[in-house]
């Protein structure tokens, strides 16, 4: 059994795109790359939820095979995104939502959005936009020039296929 709201549970389970975690009180996104969970608890007044979305990343440095990234560079990247993060919730249906807390340590970044749905259909819906958009612009942010490891190879790898499918699909010339 779950702790939380009936309607985020029974929205989040029946989600294609979210599996319950092991301990029953979150649901993880399996379309990134990146470790993404959902958690919600009762929301005052007639609202289903409120939700908290937690996305961790690697940092630059630890993203980079095989070197070390300079401080300046790691700093500069993480600035960029942060930035970057502050127009997340563009992406989502809910308009009672607090800041973006990112918080940085030496091979994680931590990103948390917290936000309260009238519905909780919309309250999952957002949560997988909201991890995608994070995704996305972490994605931004890969500074060409370095190999990459872990996950951020693999979002690399991710691009790179869907460009050659795309680029395949598009060689028998315009549609008439």
């Amino acid at each position: 059994m779950t702790d939380l709201p009936d309607p985020v549970a029974r929205e989040l389970e029946s989600h294609d795109a979210f599996e319950p975690t092991t301990d029953d009180d979150s649901y993880e996104l399996t379309t990134t790359v990146f470790d993404a969970t959902v958690t919600a608890t009762e929301a005052e007044g007639k609202r289903d939820g409120a939700f908290r979305v937690t996305v961790t990343l690697p940092t630059l440095d630890t993203a980079v095979a095989g070197e070390a990234v300079a401080p300046v560079v790691e700093d500069g990247w993480f600035e960029t995104l942060e930035r970057r993060l502050e127009d997340v919730f563009t992406v989502a249906h809910t308009t009672t939502n607090d800041e973006p807390a990112i918080e940085r340590d030496a091979t994680d970044v931590t990103v948390t959005l917290e936000y309260v749905a009238w519905d909780a259909g919309e309250g999952a819906d957002d949560a997988k936009a909201l991890i995608e958009y994070v995704e996305g612009t972490y994605a931004q942010g890969i500074i060409p020039g370095y190999e990459y490891q872990g996950a951020a190879a693999t979002l690399l790898e991710n691009a790179q296929s869907r460009g050659q499918q795309a680029s395949e699909g598009e060689s028998g010339g315009m549609p008439m």
